[in-house]
């Protein structure tokens, strides 16, 4: 972990304009932001992203070099208005700081005055985030459907490897994807204890799959992979139902229970009028099989997805786009995640 707060800070690239685009770090209703907004075409109406960095809820930043040029490259290409959140970082600040951080810069963002200030279309506006920053971005899309504050709508919504899940935490490709590089299990497993508490008894209750409450084993049925699996993704494994838990961590840390922490714990109902989805996985990853059981859930709650599998592809794929770490499956889903905005958007 503290390699990768080293890491976060050696990549930090300081806001950058050039002939293309004003950037700057700003603040939206008292959240961190970088903003990207382009410079041609001043009197026709922009679209708008909304991106969400990831990692881990515990590091990362919108600042660091990987998200700043993947944000640069989408503002250029799309002649849209790109608002970079940050947010508040476990292990200082805990569930729901996260979530509140970039509900607050998005609802703050859809108010007609502000998409005027920005000359953006609200009929275009999407939300978007990789691994955590992909958990926020289902979160948040969720919840606003039923804020009666925010009357502009999301147009679509892009979950990169995005985390959903907190309550079984041996899927098929937790198993497979164990020891992978970028995000082993165990690594994963404490990122999800630390999004919640410092206190290691969730982390062990987690590493064993035990840590959900009999009185909440009823959620169970919202991952129940044997169900919402393709068979193709299944590899021979046999389904069987997490151990309950101690209702003291549930109580103590209700956090891990809560659909804004997990978007996959919502009823059909709450997902039933979200956007137009871009859902990518990665089949080296043990978030894998969150992506494809929320695209299974979202269908079926009759939500029109996109999934894109990438075969050849490991867990942060995107990060790898600049000097030195530049690596073809990045280059090419970094891409197709523009390419698929500008088509859609």
């Amino acid at each position: 972990m503290e390699a990768l707060f080293l890491l976060t800070s050696l990549e930090y690239t300081a806001p950058a304009s050039d002939e293309k685009l004003t950037v700057t770090d700003t603040k939206f209703d008292g959240v961190p932001v970088r903003l990207y907004v382009p410079k041609g075409h001043p009197d026709s109406l922009k679209r708008a992203v909304v991106y969400i960095h990831g990692g881990g809820w515990c590091v990362g930043s919108a600042a660091m070099k990987p998200y700043d040029f993947i944000s640069r490259q989408t503002a250029e290409r799309l002649d849209a208005v790109i608002v970079s959140a940050e947010y508040r970082l476990a292990p200082k600040y805990h569930f729901p700081a996260q979530f509140d951080d970039v509900y607050t810069v998005t609802k703050y963002f859809l108010q007609s005055s502000v998409l005027k200030q920005y000359n953006v279309d609200p009929s275009r506006v999407c939300i978007a985030g990789d691994s955590a920053g992909g958990n926020l971005a289902a979160a948040v899309a969720q919840q606003l459907l039923d804020d009666p504050d925010v009357k502009v709508k999301l147009k679509i919504q892009v979950l990169i490897y995005p985390a959903l899940q907190t309550i079984d935490l041996n899927l098929p490709s937790y198993q497979d994807n164990a020891n992978m590089p970028i995000l082993p299990k165990p690594l994963m497993v404490r990122f999800w204890s630390e999004y919640f508490t410092t206190d290691t008894s969730l982390t062990e209750a987690m590493e064993t799959n035990r840590h959900v409450p009999a009185e909440f084993s009823h959620l169970f049925k919202f991952v129940n992979w044997s169900h919402w699996l393709p068979e193709t993704f299944k590899k021979g494994h046999t389904y069987t139902s997490p151990m309950v838990g101690s209702s003291t961590l549930g109580q103590k840390y209700s956090g891990f229970l809560d659909p804004r922490a997990a978007p996959l714990l919502v009823d059909d109902v709450k997902l039933r009028g979200l956007p137009l989805a871009y859902v990518i996985t990665c089949q080296h990853d043990v978030l894998r099989d969150d992506g494809i059981m929320y695209v299974s859930r979202l269908r079926e709650a009759g939500v029109p997805v996109i999934h894109d599998h990438v075969e050849d592809a490991v867990h942060g794929a995107m990060m790898f786009v600049t000097s030195p770490m530049i690596l073809p499956m990045g280059q090419r889903m970094k891409n197709k995640y523009i390419e698929w905005l500008n088509k859609n958007l």
